[in-house]
């Protein structure tokens, strides 16, 4: 027996690390760090997918069983997590997820991996094996996440390994904003394919601008309770096992800045505007109309 988990969809940089770990401390729910597990059909898929220097996307997994099954974190613990997974080889992804959400039933998982946006075939897979799973479109404003995406490494590292350029001029130029529209209308598509009652569009900002009412909205859009105990388990999200740097075998499992600062700290966020120049371009142009007409439509100014 198993609930279906919650599963956070957004782009890169969209406070998913943060805002996954603040409702995964609810009393009804386990907040799992990055699974990646139903980016392929099978787990051996998903092993070879992730070799080499793609292997730390292995270790929200590792972490996960380590701490369910021997109730730790450490190096040998790990070391039994990857024998656990060596055992399960020939399952389905869908089987090994499934497998969790029954060990830490009655409580209700919830996942953030942003793998799960980069394509509709892994959107699918997650729709296909939790047809009753539920989906949180979690957005930020372009011009807040560009600049995060632009933050994240150095000299626009993580904006090179993402492929977010602008390919409409030669040679091409690191442009987070033409990233974020691609995810966002991927995960739009997909969406279209939920049933109403299990889909969410909720603003980053806003979330974190009030916790306490827009927590509360999602959990009773999940059916579940919403008390002053609940508000209080939500704003630690330090207390989860998995709010810091992991073991020698798997350090990570989310993101690193979330790993080295998990706590919550309640400040108004700066709102941001959708006109003018952008600051990570050197020809001083702006957002492109399709990606203003989008951030209107999700209420950003």
């Amino acid at each position: 027996m198993f609930k279906s988990p919650v599963f956070f969809l957004a782009s890169p940089r969209s406070y998913t690390s943060l805002i996954c770990a603040m409702l995964g401390q609810h009393p009804e729910t386990y907040g799992f760090p990055e699974l990646n597990l139903l980016v392929k059909d099978t787990l051996t898929e998903m092993v070879r997918y992730y070799q080499g220097k793609s292997q730390f996307q292995m270790h929200g997994l590792l972490r996960t069983v380590s701490q369910l099954y021997a109730g730790e974190q450490t190096r040998y613990s790990i070391e039994m997590a990857q024998r656990w997974i060596n055992r399960r080889m020939r399952c389905s992804t869908a089987e090994v997820y499934i497998e969790l959400c029954e060990k830490i039933y009655p409580l209700r998982g919830v996942d953030k991996s942003p793998a799960y946006s980069a394509a509709p075939s892994h959107l699918h897979r997650i729709l296909q094996t939790f047809p009753n799973g539920y989906f949180i479109h979690l957005v930020r404003h372009p011009r807040a996440q560009g600049n995060s995406v632009m933050k994240a490494g150095n000299e626009g590292r993580f904006a090179k390994m993402t492929k977010a350029y602008d390919y409409s001029v030669d040679p091409p130029v690191i442009d987070p904003q033409f990233k974020w529209l691609q995810v966002q209308k991927r995960i739009i598509k997909f969406c279209k394919t939920v049933p109403e009652e299990q889909k969410l569009l909720i603003r980053g900002e806003e979330l974190l601008s009030d916790p306490q009412v827009n927590f509360g909205k999602i959990a009773h859009w999940l059916g579940i309770e919403w008390d002053n105990d609940a508000f209080e388990a939500v704003t630690h999200p330090q207390n989860s096992p998995f709010a810091s740097l992991g073991p020698v075998g798997a350090p990570l499992g989310n993101d690193g800045n979330f790993l080295r600062s998990t706590g919550y700290k309640p400040r108004p966020i700066p709102s941001s505007s959708l006109d003018g120049s952008l600051p990570w371009r050197a020809d001083g142009k702006g957002f492109i109309p399709e990606v203003i007409q989008l951030a209107h439509e999700f209420g950003y100014d």
